[in-house]
């Protein structure tokens, strides 16, 4: 995939000039989409007060602007030692969303590389909530006119809404980091039934073979747990990549990993788009055998989550471009060449 093309469609922008916003929750992302695009951040007081209600004032107006504002719902630990949590970074992103909106911005575009809630995308079970819907919801009725996000957990999140949603992905990203390393004997295998269309779209990148690792829930006396039971495919004497959506608590991948090597793998290697590493992430990943963990910056690392076989890729260039596209109204599909 090739950004920044010399050769552009013309094409007059059906709204206002251009601007871009950040909240708190990953500020280093959106400064690096700021370069790509060489057009400053809009200023702007974003913080909270002692009571911890969030508040924010643009310095400037933005009436008839054409406004993307970046803001992943994940948890931010700052510099500072100060932590924000989900739901912290959910309410930032809503109520600059709703001060946009009030200041007439002609369109508001809300930028979420990372979609916090998108695991609770279905009743799975009696008396849950939906709450990838109510997150929809909420950013919809805050005055977004649509949706730019990445690798979601589950497709049909974009039906939740009722404005346009432009799902990116960063299977090219990670593709093209695996690509030139023309890993010997390789193999792509999903951790679960659920991984099946990530790790098949990666093997036919790479013409590798695909494995699935097969999972069901054991009863346990202190509650029930998902364990490998079998791999369905030849790894033996194989060189694996371990392909995702996302790293949570590392509990599955770090039981695959085990799993696989049990099972005959040379060597394993990790690909995942979203590093949310909730505790204990990094101790389980640190207690298993993996060569490479690679992962995006759609969600702030910090130096403690940091290990020395991780390889971190910026999807700045991705989201500037596909801001851009937007911006002018041609088309972001035809930058996957679709």
């Amino acid at each position: 995939m090739q950004l920044h093309s010399n050769v552009r469609v013309i094409c007059e922008p059906m709204y206002g000039e251009i601007a871009l916003l950040s909240g708190n929750a990953n500020r280093p992302l959106a400064e690096a989409i700021s370069r790509e695009l060489d057009l400053p951040l809009i200023g702007a007081d974003v913080f909270r007060f002692p009571n911890q209600n969030i508040f924010c004032r643009l310095h400037h107006s933005v009436r008839s602007k054409d406004v993307f504002v970046i803001q992943p719902i994940c948890v931010t630990e700052h510099e500072d030692g100060r932590v924000s949590s989900v739901n912290d970074n959910l309410m930032e992103l809503l109520i600059m969303i709703d001060t946009l909106h009030r200041d007439s911005a002609g369109r508001i575009t809300a930028v979420v590389p990372y979609y916090g809630y998108g695991r609770t995308d279905k009743k799975d079970q009696p008396r849950v909530p939906i709450t990838a819907r109510l997150v929809a919801d909420l950013i919809t009725v805050a005055g977004a006119d649509r949706l730019l996000t990445m690798d979601l957990h589950a497709g049909q999140i974009q039906g939740f809404f009722t404005i346009p949603v432009d799902e990116l992905t960063a299977f090219h990203t990670l593709r093209d980091h695996f690509r030139p390393k023309e890993i010997p004997d390789l193999v792509i295998v999903a951790p679960d039934i659920g991984g099946i269309k990530h790790a098949r779209n990666l093997a036919q990148a790479l013409h590798a073979p695909l494995a699935v690792i097969e999972k069901r829930r054991v009863q346990r006396e202190d509650g029930s747990v998902a364990k490998a039971l079998n791999v369905i495919g030849d790894i033996k004497g194989r060189n694996v990549i371990i392909f995702d959506d996302e790293i949570d608590t590392a509990g599955t991948v770090a039981q695959a990993v085990v799993f696989l090597q049990e099972a005959g793998a040379k060597s394993v290697y990790v690909g995942v788009t979203h590093a949310v590493f909730s505790d204990p992430a990094v101790e389980r990943l640190s207690s298993v055998p993996i060569e490479e963990i690679v992962v995006t910056d759609t969600i702030p690392l910090p130096l403690r989550k940091r290990m020395p076989n991780m390889t971190i890729l910026s999807i700045d260039k991705l989201l500037a471009e596909v801001i851009d596209r937007i911006h002018r109204g041609t088309s972001v599909g035809e930058l996957f060449g679709e």
